[in-house]
């Protein structure tokens, strides 16, 4: 699901949807669900700071509903649908979104869609700050399999 609480970038919330659903797919949690909030500087500024210690805006924060670890052992294991739930939900400005796709040389559409799947990846265990290159290798080839390279 993606909702959209800021109005400074105009997006597409139905291509984002259509990406979210791709991006479960190849990831094999097609059955899960995820919430993908758009909110705006100051409130991702307030949750950075809140959950993270850190001032000012981020692009992107995931808040994922289980433990990570057991998300990421759980994640690699065929599970029945009715076992699968709710992974948890990911917070993205896209304000912060556009000036990192000028930076990036991307359109802001991209840069969503990138951060969509970098959240995804928190959501299921991936954490690039604790593992040695692991989440961004797996990252850049999914990206890859989505158009995103």
């Amino acid at each position: 699901m993606i909702l959209n609480r800021q109005r400074e970038v105009r997006v597409s919330p139905r291509a984002l949807e259509q990406f979210l659903r791709r991006v479960k797919q190849e990831l094999g949690i097609g059955k899960t669900d995820v919430t993908v909030c758009l909110v705006t500087e100051a409130e991702i500024a307030a949750m950075n700071e809140k959950y993270r210690g850190k001032r000012g805006p981020t692009d992107v924060l995931s808040f994922p509903a289980v433990d990570r670890k057991n998300a990421l052992r759980n994640w690699r294991k065929p599970r029945r649908a009715s076992q699968v739930g709710y992974l948890g939900d990911i917070a993205i400005s896209p304000k912060t979104a556009k000036r990192y796709a000028k930076k990036n040389g991307r359109p802001v559409a991209s840069e969503l869609r990138v951060l969509m799947l970098h959240g995804v990846l928190h959501l299921i265990g991936f954490d690039h700050q604790a593992d040695r290159g692991e989440m961004e290798k797996f990252e850049m080839k999914l990206r890859t399999k989505v158009g995103l390279a």
